[in-house]
């Protein structure tokens, strides 16, 4: 088989239930965008008056209009990143649904870092790898993944979460200077590998939904035998705290710097002025000032 092209059964065989967590996996040819496309499937599903069992994945091998933050458009080549997006019911209070896309970036980084590409995580929900040369807004970064969280608007529809991982483009085929690829940034055939990559994403996502579940959606709530918290976990990976950043509210409300502090309990950024003053920040656009 191609190795360009996602093995579906590989990854049923490798992720469905009863060997594994997932209820159902599908990959489309052609989509405008997997989170579009999968909230239409559960919103359909859900006036048929069945619902659409979760947790249930839906990749693509081309996505021609996905989703960004704020709306923006992300377009792929064919075969060329990993498209997908999950349907996901965790057992959490809506409080708390501010750190699924934290914890779902941090999944994007355990498959990453296993296959040995140094990702780390920029506040709220990019992927990062190294770079030689610093750019604006990033410094010595460039994003390789980004996560989007979508609310199915029907009664117990759940939550669509949708990750983008740039896998083989070159430098022309992607759309702005701070974005890179794996193979861009030296990864070898292996770790560039598609189909093992979402066989990865999704059991590292499944991991870190069901443990957040478990805690009753407490990200601080420390793991059995001294594991870290998924807070900390996050933290650790994490490139934007303790650097100077320049954070774009939401909705135009203007912008705050100073140094990214910590975490607050709900997932989002403290910042603190270099007045003394603190801010906190639940949505925005961060941009690296200075490296931590």
């Amino acid at each position: 088989m191609d190795p360009n092209i996602l093995d579906v059964e590989a990854v049923r065989h490798a992720v469905l239930r009863p060997a594994g967590q997932w209820a159902a996996v599908d990959v489309a040819p052609t989509v405008t965008s997997t989170n579009l496309a999968l909230v239409e499937r559960a919103r359909a599903a859900a006036a048929d008056g069945a619902g659409l069992e979760a947790p249930a994945a839906l990749a693509a091998e081309h996505q021609t209009a996905g989703i960004g933050r704020a709306g923006r458009e992300w377009r792929t080549p064919p075969h060329a990143a990993l498209t997908v997006s999950a349907l996901l019911r965790p057992r959490v209070p809506d409080s708390a649904l501010g750190w699924l896309p934290l914890i779902s970036g941090l999944a994007v980084v355990r498959v990453l870092r296993a296959v040995g590409v140094p990702a780390a995580l920029k506040w709220p929900n990019d992927v990062l790898l190294p770079a030689d040369e610093e750019v604006a807004g990033f410094g010595p970064w460039r994003k390789v993944a980004g996560v989007l969280a979508q609310v199915v608007p029907v009664a117990g529809g759940g939550v669509v979460v949708g990750v983008g991982l740039n896998v083989t483009q070159t430098a022309q085929e992607l759309p702005v200077p701070t974005a890179t690829s794996l193979a861009l940034a030296g990864a070898d055939e292996a770790a560039c590998d598609r189909t093992a990559l979402l066989v990865g994403l999704l059991r590292e996502l499944a991991a870190v939904v069901e443990r957040w579940s478990a805690d009753d959606g407490d990200a601080e709530a420390p793991g059995p035998g001294g594991v870290p918290s998924l807070a900390d976990e996050y933290a650790a990976a994490c490139a934007t705290l303790g650097a100077t950043v320049r954070v774009e509210l939401a909705g135009g409300a203007g912008a705050v710097e100073g140094t990214a502090e910590r975490l607050a309990a709900d997932g989002a950024l403290v910042v603190v002025r270099a007045d003394g003053s603190v801010r906190i920040v639940a949505a925005g656009d961060v941009h690296h000032v200075r490296r931590a």
